[in-house]
């Protein structure tokens, strides 16, 4: 019989602590978050592997071979070592600072489609800058735990001598939080290193006033933006492409690119770009990139602004890129947000730490040498006596203990004394070891002495630093402009092209808008079953239209209506402007300096005349509450350049034709109106028309003296006239 499963009650708190929370700080500590050194774990598992591999100094191995050493630490996969290598090597071009040296294929970090080789292909060793990483490794420098398995021990952290924290860009998503580095140009940041050794709150954007990346591009420097991300390690940048114009060719190649941005990506926009008409001065876009490096080549049709061009395109694609900065890295196992000052404060805390142990190291191993030596010494004084005592010990295991009593000497001194050679046994050998003595003591009083003081331990700090700097650092590849003086000024419609389009409008509220290019080559247009076309407008692609309906106004850009062909149905309007509910469109308006008027027909036979400029707006707001009256149905709404005749028809078959000039010009938007045609009872108005598109033979024969009017019954040969456009 199967058991019953226990199910017991827990509060939510204690299974989030017991389960999610192990989760959680595993990830944010064993994965996703550097720590001071500039390392997530498996960086340094894979770096740590190579330095006791031999790496730093001799050839090239296969990355197989690495990546197989590496399992030994690494217990995740040799697919994810053998990409946390690929980021690293100086072919993917990922980092300012590569750290290992490679030969073969390994992609390239702008690239998202080129795909590096396999490991078996592959040959890497680690670049000459990891001397820093690993220097006085075995010094005691740093701890040293258990791998996985406890078969094998690695390090915690690496004792760089440089803050490669900020050397190298460095990204990560944990649980609840993530991390997210810049990088930093390595001789600016000696320097700055130097400078905040000496003084904590140093300003440092003198020093380096920017980061630096490695795929170069010209970084937009807003002073104010970057000293808030200095201060707090968080907000961001704009990064943009370089390009030149090659006016023989006229094209523009595009020789660097944010880090950010992958040029497959950058392609894909402009060719979106070019086939929706949002840009029309490209005529061809190409990747040329080789082993040179990064090249797009842009083509251009004849009389294009290259400058104008490239500005929509920043503004349009990711040729300019922003960089979201936040530092949070591990501090002794704790997550923090840091500025780049506290960054390199508490690198130098460690640092600090790391040169202590290794002067602590030194010290023990002087002293115990000096322990041995003193020993030796004391031999000097009776070589014969040493000598006899070692023949005359029939035993081997008392060889030791009979120097100590014989001597008066350590267990330690006497094993070195007994594993001399006999023929080293003499006063020439012995005086020369031990006129190491007074050296020794001095070297060790100096280590002691340098422990204690800070202002020493910083000495060997900038020193190393300076090395470091003059060894390693490189010029700026990210070069940097004002933000101010980046920023070319340009109109917004200049950013949307302009052409000459024609506007198709249906009774069943659909809309086309086809080029005048191409509606020469269209054939006849495609309307649903029983649908009429009410309007035509001709227009260009950076004018404002709006469009009533439900009572709002909806506005949008003519650039903002897909471009269509006479072959298809169109773009349902409610649908295109966001109609909360699918209401009848009654009007539509091109508002390019918002002059004229607006005329609005009521079923209760009042009409209401409504300047334009009343729907003008400040903000780019789309939709308008309260365009017009809702104490009456709108059957139609016509736009009044000047004034002009309408004709009126109510559900009692009268006509009535009326002057608009007659109706009072009213300001607001939600006026009723006047009473224009008086309806008997349960009559209403049924269409309304421009009198010179009614259709009627003499719509001036419906005219009254005066409104309100009754109108008169249409005339027999007006009936059964088929309207086909209100406008």
């Amino acid at each position: 019989m199967a058991k019953k499963p226990i199910i017991e009650n827990q509060i939510i708190t204690e299974t989030l602590e017991s389960n999610y929370m192990p989760y959680a700080m595993s990830v944010i500590i064993s994965r996703a978050i550097p720590e001071i050194d500039g390392f997530k774990p498996s960086h340094r598992k894979l770096l740590y592997t190579m330095y006791k591999m031999g790496l730093l100094t001799g050839n090239r191995t296969k990355s197989a071979n690495v990546v197989g050493q590496t399992m030994k630490l690494n217990p995740h996969g040799d697919q994810a070592i053998y990409e946390t290598m690929v980021r690293l090597t100086e072919g993917n071009a990922s980092l300012l600072v590569p750290l290992v040296d490679s030969k073969g294929n390994f992609g390239r970090q702008y690239s998202r489609d080129m795909a590096y080789a396999a490991s078996r292909y592959t040959e890497v060793r680690l670049s000459k800058i990891c001397s820093e990483i690993f220097r006085d490794m075995d010094k005691n420098t740093i701890d040293f735990v258990d791998n996985y398995d406890g078969t094998l021990k690695e390090p915690t952290l690496l004792p760089t001598t440089f803050p490669n924290i900020l050397a190298n860009p460095n990204q990560g998503i944990a649980v609840g939080m993530a991390s997210n580095i810049c990088s930093f140009n390595l001789r600016e940041l000696c320097e700055a290193t130097i400078a905040v050794m000496k003084d904590e709150n140093a300003d440092l954007s003198e020093i380096m006033p920017a980061p630096d990346f490695p795929g170069g591009g010209e970084l937009l420097l807003d002073k104010g933006e970057m000293s808030e991300i200095y201060k707090t390690g968080r907000g961001s940048f704009k990064v943009r492409a370089k390009y030149r114009y090659d006016k023989k060719n006229n094209c523009i190649e595009i020789c660097e690119i944010p880090y950010t941005a992958s040029v497959e990506a950058i392609i894909e926009k402009i060719v979106d770009l070019v086939k929706s008409g949002k840009i029309r001065e490209i005529s061809d876009i190409r990747d040329e990139t080789d082993l040179h490096g990064l090249k797009l080549t842009i083509d251009l049709k004849r009389s294009t602004d290259p400058e104008k061009l490239m500005a929509k395109l920043f503004k349009s694609t990711q040729l300019e890129d922003s960089f979201g900065c936040n530092f949070n890295i591990l501090v002794e196992g704790s997550p923090m947000v840091l500025g780049v000052n506290d960054i390199l404060c508490e690198w130098l805390r460690f640092r600090r730490s790391c040169v202590i142990r290794g002067m602590k190291y030194d010290i023990e191993k002087k002293s115990d040498k000096l322990n041995l030596l003193e020993g030796l010494e004391k031999i000097l004084l009776d070589i014969d006596k040493a000598i006899k005592i070692v023949r005359e010990t029939e035993e081997d295991a008392m060889v030791v203990p009979n120097l100590m009593d014989g001597f008066g000497i350590t267990e330690a001194q006497a094993e070195f004394v007994a594993e001399i050679k006999l023929r080293n046994l003499n006063k020439e050998y012995i005086l020369k070891k031990t006129a190491e003595i007074e050296t020794l003591k001095a070297e060790i009083e100096d280590l002691k002495a340098a422990v204690s003081s800070k202002a020493r331990i910083n000495k060997i700090i900038e020193k190393q630093l300076k090395e470091v700097s003059n060894k390693f650092g490189k010029d700026r590849r990210t070069a940097i402009v004002s933000a101010e003086d980046a920023v070319m000024e340009i109109e917004p419609e200049e950013l949307v092209p302009d052409f000459a389009v024609k506007l198709f409008r249906t009774k069943e509220g659909y809309i086309k808008k086809i080029s005048l290019v191409a509606l020469r080559t269209s054939g006849e247009q495609k309307l649903k079953d029983d649908d009429v076309m009410i309007e035509e407008v001709e227009t260009t692609n950076r004018a404002e239209v709006i469009f009533f309906g439900g009572g709002n106004a909806y506005k949008m850009k003519v650039s903002d209506i897909p471009d269509g062909k006479a072959s298809q149905l169109g773009e349902y309007i409610p649908n295109l402007v966001g109609m909360e509910e699918k209401a009848d469109i009654i009007g539509m308006v091109l508002a390019n300096d918002y002059s004229g008027n607006l005329l609005f027909v009521f079923d209760n036979g009042k009409c209401a005349k409504v300047p334009l400029s009343a729907y003008a707006t400040k903000s780019n707001r789309r939709r308008l509450t309260g365009a017009y009256s809702a104490k009456a149905e709108a059957i139609a709404m016509f736009f009044l350049p000047e004034d002009t005749d309408i004709l009126l028809i109510s559900s009692a078959e009268k006509a009535l034709c009326v002057s608009t000039e007659k109706i009072p010009l009213k300001t607001t938007r939600t006026t009723q109106g006047v009473g224009v045609m008086t309806l008997r009872r349960g009559a209403v108005i049924k269409a309304a028309y421009l009198a010179e598109n009614s259709g009627f033979a003499e719509p001036k024969r419906y005219r009254p003296r005066n409104i309100p009017a009754a109108g008169s019954a249409i005339k027999d040969e007006d009936k059964g006239i088929e309207q086909l456009s209100l406008f």
